[in-house]
């Protein structure tokens, strides 16, 4: 078959990454957040847009390259990081591959995301095929260590070979408004990482409103964060589209004042095709076509491959594949 394709290309388009700026409290006091226009505008989005066949098909190979592939269990061991990481290197199976007629696309995922312990065993297992290996970091889930501690385990990551870490803030922090506190530790946590690419956990389901959420995101991107990202997927609420909405436009508002352009990585609770397409659909109308790349969309996920490959494999024989057929681990 023939699909009219997008570049799914994994190779980055360069951009300025951001070392920073100075805390502007005032900025920050300005930020207010309407929940209803943001529900409103939220519900809107998964009811009205909608790509078919060949389209769908090419939104769901661009989902694949922007998935970080994650296992994040208490009970993770080497061999179920190494099983991960082979889906990772060949995410579709080579008959779906075939069928799809598209050899010119790499299509891998974003990243591979693990626990600091697991890093030397997904960098060995990845070798060398470019896809980068992201590290939770700072006491995840919970954010609450010391930050001596915290500092050296994103310098242990790195030094195991982590180009990505995803750091958890301090929640109580925002609830408190200490924006000199969460913005000094994550600029040090932003230094710690060096060439390796930050992503700022926020936890947005215990910061209680949206305005919390946007102050935050803000404070964030002002520290240096690369990427600002919703929830660790262990909280009672994780990413959802209004709270989405509110750190896309933050994005926006940055990127208008700065010149700098953030990734934006929702997280937990995203397994099914249909939630992809709607989250990708947002970035697309909030931010532009040109956001949905690895360097500034990531999903957060575990299963959501699982249902890809089923859409998929329908699209091209009008039927659906049990799970089994294409395991996770």
């Amino acid at each position: 078959m023939s699909l009219r394709v997008v570049d799914n290309s994994q190779h980055h388009t360069p951009h300025k990454r951001n070392h920073g700026f100075p805390l502007d409290l005032d900025w920050v006091e300005r930020v207010r957040m309407n929940r209803s226009a943001l529900e409103r505008r939220a519900g809107s989005i998964g009811a009205r847009r909608t790509v078919k066949k060949d389209y769908q098909l090419a939104w769901l190979l661009k989902a694949i390259t922007l998935i970080d592939l994650t296992t994040l269990n208490s009970d993770d061991t080497a061999g179920r990081v190494e099983r991960l990481c082979a889906k990772a290197l060949h995410p579709l199976r080579q008959d779906i591959l075939d069928q799809l007629a598209v050899p010119e696309l790499r299509i891998l995922p974003g990243a591979v995301c693990v626990y600091h312990s697991f890093v030397k065993t997904a960098v060995e297992a990845l070798g060398g095929s470019g896809i980068p290996v992201a590290a939770v970091s700072t006491a995840f889930p919970h954010g609450l260590a010391p930050v001596e501690t915290k500092l050296k385990e994103i310098e242990m990551s790195v030094a195991d070979g982590a180009a990505e870490i995803d750091i958890v803030i301090e929640r109580g922090m925002v609830l408190r408004n200490d924006w000199q506190g969460l913005y000094d530790q994550v600029r040090a946590f932003r230094k710690a990482c060096g060439d390796a690419h930050i992503k700022t956990i926020l936890g947005t389901g215990e910061l209680a409103t949206q305005t919390n959420v946007a102050k935050a995101s803000l404070v964030c991107m002002m520290a240096g964060a690369d990427f600002i990202k919703t929830s660790t997927g262990k909280e009672k609420v994780n990413a959802n589209l209004v709270t989405s909405l509110t750190m896309i436009r933050m994005i926006r508002w940055f990127a208008e004042e700065t010149g700098i352009e953030i990734g934006y990585k929702p997280a937990g609770g995203i397994s099914k095709t249909k939630d992809a397409l709607t989250y990708m659909a947002l970035i697309k109308e909030e931010l532009g076509t040109h956001w949905l790349q690895p360097h500034l969309f990531r999903f957060g996920a575990s299963s959501l491959l699982t249902d890809i490959e089923r859409q998929v494999e329908h699209g091209l024989t009008g039927h659906y594949a049990a799970d089994y057929r294409q395991p996770m681990v």
